[in-house]
């Protein structure tokens, strides 16, 4: 299985980081995606990715919640680490407005720029979207027709959302834990309209922990039971869920 959203890196794991990696791994959760999220966060990142080079891959990008007034200075530094190669993607970036919307604009621009190095360096991008599906879409569409693959990371939305997003992109949907909350109906109900194959599963490590560890602290060995969940909501096997969410994610990030 492969969870395609983790940060066993962060200070929730402190001390415990290589266990967490390992009990992941013998739940049978053999690939992890570790997403970068700002330039404090990316040498624990790393560290934690020499550890388990077989098992983990990386991703750099500044997360829209750490974008500051330096956002543009922030990125030439961030950008000097993916020309030195070993990343698998460019994320978490995109739009947030629930916490604090006085900086969409900047927001924006660090996105559109990031989109920028995915094309030039021919990696995916995990977008992190909350509260701003317009404004990313907007910076998608004015990012032209030379797009790199996307996946929404943490859809959590509906239907409407869904096809909002299609009229202009084809993106790969990342469900975690949040598929299996009771009050997550809409979410379930736009699975089969998302479709198994544009479907990869991720935890979102520390944070959202599936039923029954609703509350408590995420971490990737919970993977199976977001994949049962998606397999019982689209009506197919647990072994067929792995199988082809497996496969997206290797389409995607060559795991």
């Amino acid at each position: 299985m492969t969870d395609t959203h983790t940060h066993l890196y962060m200070d929730a794991f402190s001390g415990e980081e290589e266990a967490a990696v390992e009990r992941a791994i013998a739940a049978g959760v053999t690939q992890m995606i570790f997403p970068g999220v700002s330039p404090e966060s990316h040498e624990a990142m790393m560290a934690l990715h020499a550890r388990f080079p077989e098992n983990t891959k990386v991703a750099v990008g500044l997360h829209p919640t750490e974008v500051k007034e330096d956002w543009a200075e922030v990125l030439d530094g961030m950008e000097s680490h993916l020309a030195a190669g070993g990343f698998s993607a460019i994320g978490e970036v995109g739009i947030d407005k629930h916490w604090d919307d006085s900086n969409i604009g900047m927001q924006m621009q660090a996105f559109a720029r990031q989109l920028e190095w995915a094309v030039r360096y021919n990696l995916p991008v995990i977008i992190h979207c909350r509260d701003g599906v317009d404004e990313t879409l907007e910076v998608i569409r004015n990012a032209g027709d030379r797009l790199p693959k996307l996946i929404f990371h943490s859809f959590t939305s509906g239907l409407e959302d869904v096809r909002k997003i299609r009229e202009v992109c084809d993106p790969y949907f990342g469900i975690n834990g949040v598929v299996t909350f009771k009050n997550a109906a809409s979410l379930r109900e736009a699975l089969p309209e998302i479709g198994i194959d544009k479907i990869v599963l991720e935890t979102d490590a520390p944070y959202l922990a599936p039923v029954p560890h609703r509350g408590s602290r995420n971490e990737s060995s919970y993977i199976p039971l977001i994949r049962d969940k998606v397999a019982e909501t689209l009506g197919i096997s647990p072994e067929e869920t792995e199988r082809i969410t497996d496969f997206n994610a290797e389409q995607l990030f060559n795991t």
